[in-house]
């Protein structure tokens, strides 16, 4: 009787928050981030994020 949401709402939630703050670093003229570094990073646990919450939903549809 595990609850199997609570990972997928962190998982969400952590992926929404960084995909804002990604957005909104992103300089559209220049085509750059303001903090090159610190979105790098945001960038690599938003992809964590997402593949881990596809991955999730893939496991739930097979059952």
């Amino acid at each position: 009787m595990e609850n199997k949401k609570a990972p997928s709402f962190i998982f969400g939630t952590i992926a929404i928050i960084l995909g804002w703050t990604l957005f909104k670093h992103f300089d559209f003229k220049n085509l750059s981030f303001e903090k090159p570094w610190l979105d790098g990073l945001y960038m690599v646990v938003f992809m964590l994020s997402i593949y881990i919450l596809v991955k999730n939903n893939k496991k739930r549809a097979e059952k």
